[in-house]
């Protein structure tokens, strides 16, 4: 029996987490493995078991003893990098492969590696680092970042990116020929929702008859609008009495602070609002099914919100700010695209609350927008595609 081509895959990321780029790489080797390649992931030393079927899963050793790691760049993480480099680096001398592909900044490892050895180099792009905001220090780590990301995609035979916008910055970075691909996020779980299991839900919040849901997931991070979000519901709630809502997410510390914001303004507004704390993404898709209507208050930003995603499966009707991070996937046709603004969005929300058939129409629009694109059989197809046409010497137009 021929064995399986073989890739070399670098996540210098936790792993597993559920968050954005462990979730896509999660997704990208499962993809790859189903497409016929086994494949050696390294990823750093932290981070949860995440068994997948023919991937063998090898953590870089663990020379700092740390057990997190903040996002973004760090002493830290520069330090695991090298072991993540050395690990690398022994299974290349290990085995043959037929790619190395490097995500983010492990991309300079894959660059190094694949010139060391003459093998084609991958490189995936998740995000545009002067989309950031920082001070000066900050600013001086990210300049650097640019350039090594600079030097990665020129290394690369394939660019892979998570959205068009950062495919057309690697397009012109890359060498004449580099084949660059946009393939898009999906949604957080591949789990899907059931009746009996959106009836528990529902049941769970103990909602009055005829109530009208509206659920909020992601963390109380600034960008993500939670200001907005808190004050809209204020406002929303008190102009609708059915309407209730539901908040996924945030710490113990987040939540009593949110409660307290609510309660201050009306009580009998603040009962409400159930805070239901962090849950795995393998659990949400029949809270999505219970709700009614799915937030996105996202104020900040120039990628797309993986919750849109989710929401998009769900087939619930969305209210977003009208934002361009919310707009690379939603128009008027499959959401309602609120002023960034608390009274604009309280406005949105309240509206599709009292609209049971606008409810339905937005829902279903969204459903297609899942179906059509946005789903893993066709992030599968793109990605074992890419590879295919790199493997197979096609080069760019």
């Amino acid at each position: 029996m021929t064995a399986r081509p073989r890739i070399l895959f670098l996540c210098p990321q936790p792993f597993f987490r559920w968050r954005g780029s462990p979730l896509r790489v999660a997704f990208d080797v499962q993809a790859l493995s189903e497409s016929g390649y086994g494949v050696d992931l390294v990823t750093m030393p932290v981070g949860e078991d995440h068994p997948i079927p023919g991937v063998r899963h090898v953590r870089a050793r663990n020379i700092i003893g740390a057990k997190e790691l903040p996002i973004g760049p760090s002493p830290q993480k520069a330090v695991l990098d090298l072991a993540l480099a050395a690990a690398a680096a022994r299974l290349v001398k290990q085995n043959r492969y037929v790619a190395v592909h490097g995500v983010e900044d492990a991309g300079a490892i894959a660059a190094f590696l694949g010139r060391k050895h003459g093998i084609p180099v991958v490189f995936e792009k998740h995000s545009d680092p002067a989309s950031y905001k920082k001070g000066i220090v900050r600013a001086a780590v990210l300049a650097a970042y640019r350039a090594v990301e600079r030097r990665s995609i020129r290394a690369a035979s394939l660019v892979l990116a998570t959205g068009p916008a950062l495919a057309e910055q690697a397009k012109a970075v890359a060498r004449p020929g580099t084949i660059v691909r946009a393939v898009h996020d999906i949604p957080s779980s591949l789990a899907e929702a059931t009746a009996e299991g959106a009836r528990a839900a529902r049941e769970a919040l103990a909602l009055p008859d005829g109530a009208v849901l509206a659920l909020y997931v992601g963390s109380f991070a600034v960008y993500q609008g939670i200001d907005l979000l808190v004050d809209a519901l204020g406002k929303a709630l008190a102009r609708v009495p059915d309407l209730h809502a539901a908040i996924v997410g945030g710490n113990a510390e987040e939540i009593a602070a949110r409660k307290r914001q609510l309660e201050a303004a009306d009580p009998a507004i603040a009962s409400r609002v159930r805070f239901l704390g962090m849950r795995a993404p393998d659990t949400l898709p029949d809270l999505f099914a219970a709700a009614d209507i799915l937030l996105s208050p996202r104020t900040q930003g120039t990628n797309t919100p993986l919750k849109l995603l989710d929401y998009a499966k769900a087939a619930r009707a969305v209210v977003a700010c009208d934002i361009p991070a919310n707009r690379l996937i939603l128009s008027e046709e499959n959401a309602l695209l609120a002023p960034p603004s608390a009274e604009g969005f309280a406005a949105a929300l309240a509206r599709v609350a009292e609209d049971a058939a606008l409810r339905q129409r937005l829902g279903e629009a969204a459903g297609r927008l899942y179906r059509e694109t946005y789903n893993y059989a066709h992030f599968r197809g793109l990605l074992a595609g890419a590879y295919s046409d790199m493997l197979s010497g096609e080069t760019a137009e």
